[in-house]
């Protein structure tokens, strides 16, 4: 059978995408405690993820980059969100979240942002960064491309994709060049 590397791109990518989950999952949390949400999107439901972006784009407020990366978006072969409820605090009183301690922080009315909810334990916010990192490091070594963007996770919220109090989109792209840099900004 002959199979030209077009028609297998896809494939290819959601093998990348689930291998970039793993590395996620299994990326260390602080007191091993794993509050991170995996989120894996293609084929239709990325053109609703664009849209959401481009309309989030004509809000009061908002900034025109909401329609670059909706542009990513569409040129992208998957997504993965990764997420994080940040209202459970790991009870090391820092008092990063803003607090004296974490009990002061549990009895706290939750507020919802323009994009996200908060205040949020600054253990669970580093946990979500450490998998996104743990995530994108095996894309790099696989050699597809990939770039964290904030505005997906905040679309992905707004349409009920992810629970997530915090969310970050990682779009994957197996073409010649990326889609995901030297990008022209909307005008």
């Amino acid at each position: 059978m002959l199979r030209r590397e077009e028609d297998f791109r896809n494939e290819g990518v959601r093998i990348v995408a689930l291998l970039m989950a793993e590395s996620a999952r299994t990326a260390p949390k602080s007191k091993g405690e794993d509050d991170v949400e995996i989120i894996y999107l293609d084929g239709e439901e990325l053109k609703k993820l664009a849209d959401k972006m481009e309309e989030l784009a004509g809000e009061e407020g908002r900034d025109r980059d909401f329609i670059r990366d909706a542009e990513s978006v569409r040129k992208s072969q998957a997504i993965l969100l990764l997420g994080v409820k940040g209202e459970k605090s790991i009870g090391v009183n820092c008092g990063a979240c803003g607090f004296e301690n974490c009990s002061e922080f549990k009895k706290i009315t939750r507020r919802k942002g323009k994009d996200f909810t908060g205040p949020n334990c600054a253990f669970k916010v580093l946990d979500l960064g450490i998998a996104l990192g743990s995530a994108v490091k095996v894309s790099a070594i696989l050699g597809v491309d990939t770039r964290i963007m904030y505005r997906i996770g905040a679309a992905a919220m707004k349409l009920g994709f992810v629970r997530g109090d915090i969310v970050m989109g990682i779009p994957i792209s197996a073409t010649g060049k990326s889609p995901f840099f030297d990008r022209k900004q909307p005008k």
